[in-house]
């Protein structure tokens, strides 16, 4: 846009000079401007010089006088412009001519003004309307890469959602049993209120039969519920600061009724001695506690204890042993086959984390990697009275990338790291026998996470962060099955 406006300035500007010479330069040469006559014209010899007289319009004058070769007088006369008679029609014309120039100069230096001034302001709104082009642009780019991040984002989420389409649709058939219930327990209440009123108007064996029916129901719907999908880990609750870095501590999910005991182990080897707090209130404000010595130093963090025994791995070797805590004997011990130990096969952070224990819903599990398996996580359903393997399942994941990892419901999942942020990235389901990628935030308070085990009773994960005793509640995704009901 800018160079053929320039070109018009330039062009604009070049004729300006050129009337501009007419002007000055054009009289000289046609001889219009002369300010001085000389007698020594047409070759008759200079007698005689003047000075034109300052206002010659005002008369005639005579300037000069000269004689010729005959002796003839010659004069040079001065007349009055305003009458004075024209030499040839040459001096005429370029009269007209210079006037004709003279204005043509004014009016292409008026024009010139005007087109330098255009030319300004138009050169302005050139750098504006550039600067439009270049912000409209960057708004163009801005507007498509915001669309694709909003794009993938949704994209990400539908992913998510996904995987929950299958489970809505059993809850449409969950919902009438659900509505059942809560019409039932309406109507006994009703009942029961009536009851107080009047003493005897129901018939109380028929009234006992229903509450209990009503109940039965209510207890398999909660087993029901027991498990489900994990999809949100709490702010940990720090119960006490104690021990080393590194350790292990948790209760028994198969203890009875009011069995509140905490178990406790500090250290990842070298280590026998476990103790046995009365509740979690003695742990959390006492160290009165009971101390229990295992026949073998264990191995890792990666005990649990389980229906009054605690099982271990004993310490440099792929030996699982069951400790009965109630005859201070070992009640089973079996080799792992083919699992690896001594730091072949550890977790991230290492501490001989080869092999970990864990129970969950369905009962015990072992997870540990094979070199047949390529140092990828397996998982082994165990027999909790024989230790044998009831099946196993082989995972894509490598056992040294994982934090740690834990157990609900069939489904082993695991962290992305041990230290700093941490989340959980990775599930296999043992009852589908697939695998995906998720992404629940976990908190990782202290920074140094050596332990991480699920409670089924308490629902609850049981972690030791650097020195510390922290729980974590849990969010389940639960469906009830009503055909089993």
């Amino acid at each position: 846009m800018s160079v053929p406006l320039l070109k018009i300035g330039v062009v604009l500007s070049t004729m300006a000079m050129i009337t501009n010479w007419m002007s000055q330069t054009l009289p000289s040469l046609v001889g219009l401007n002369t300010t001085k006559l000389t007698a020594a014209q047409g070759g008759y010899p200079d007698r005689s010089t003047g000075v034109l007289p300052a206002n010659p319009e005002e008369s005639w004058q005579v300037y000069s006088s000269a004689q010729d070769s005959e002796g003839r007088c010659v004069c040079t006369v001065v007349a009055p412009q305003q009458s004075m008679c024209s030499r040839d029609a040459r001096t005429k014309q370029l009269r007209q001519l210079l006037e004709k120039v003279q204005n043509m100069t004014q009016s292409i230096q008026v024009l010139d003004q005007r087109t330098q001034r255009d030319l300004q302001y138009v050169e302005k709104m050139e750098v504006q309307l550039r600067g439009l082009e270049t912000k409209f642009r960057q708004v163009e780019e801005n507007h498509k890469q915001n669309i694709a991040k909003q794009y993938k984002a949704i994209k990400t989420k539908m992913e998510e959602l996904r995987p929950l389409i299958p489970v809505l649709e059993e809850y449409k058939a969950d919902a009438k049993l659900v509505l059942q219930f809560k019409e039932e327990v309406q109507n006994l209440t009703s009942v029961l209120n009536e009851l107080q009123e009047e003493m005897g108007a129901y018939d109380y064996e028929e009234l006992h039969n229903r509450v209990s029916n009503l109940e039965e129901r209510l207890r398999a719907c909660m087993q029901k519920l027991a498990c489900g999908k994990l999809t949100g880990i709490s702010d940990p609750i720090t119960i006490k600061t104690s021990g080393s870095r590194f350790g292990s501590w948790m209760t028994d999910p198969l203890a009875p009724e009011g069995d509140t005991r905490v178990w406790y182990m500090d250290g990842y080897h070298n280590n026998r001695f476990v103790r046995e707090y009365r509740s979690m209130q003695d742990f959390m404000t006492s160290d009165n506690f009971t101390s229990h010595r295992l026949p073998h130093p264990w191995s890792g963090t990666g005990q649990v204890v389980y229906n009054g025994s605690i099982y271990f791995n004993k310490f440099q070797s792929h030996v699982i042993i069951k400790f009965d805590f109630r005859t201070s004997s070992i009640s089973k011990s079996r080799q792992l086959d083919y699992a690896g130990f001594n730091n072949a096969y550890h977790y991230a952070w290492g501490g001989h984390s080869d092999i970990d224990l864990m129970v969950d819903e369905g009962g015990l599990w072992a997870v540990y990697a094979t070199n047949q398996n390529a140092g990828n996580i397996v998982i082994s359903k165990l027999n909790p009275n024989t230790l044998q393997i009831i099946k196993s399942w082989t995972t894509n994941h490598p056992k040294r990338s994982a934090g740690e990892s834990f157990m609900i419901c069939g489904t082993l999942y695991v962290t992305n790291g041990y230290s700093g942020g941490t989340k959980v990235y990775y599930a296999y389901s043992t009852n589908s026998s697939t695998y995906e990628y998720i992404d629940i935030a976990f908190q990782n308070k202290y920074s140094h996470i050596s332990m991480l085990d699920y409670n089924p009773r308490d629902r609850a994960l049981y972690a030791w962060n650097n020195g510390h005793q922290v729980l974590y509640n849990v969010t389940l995704f639960h469906v009830i099955r009503s055909e089993e009901l």
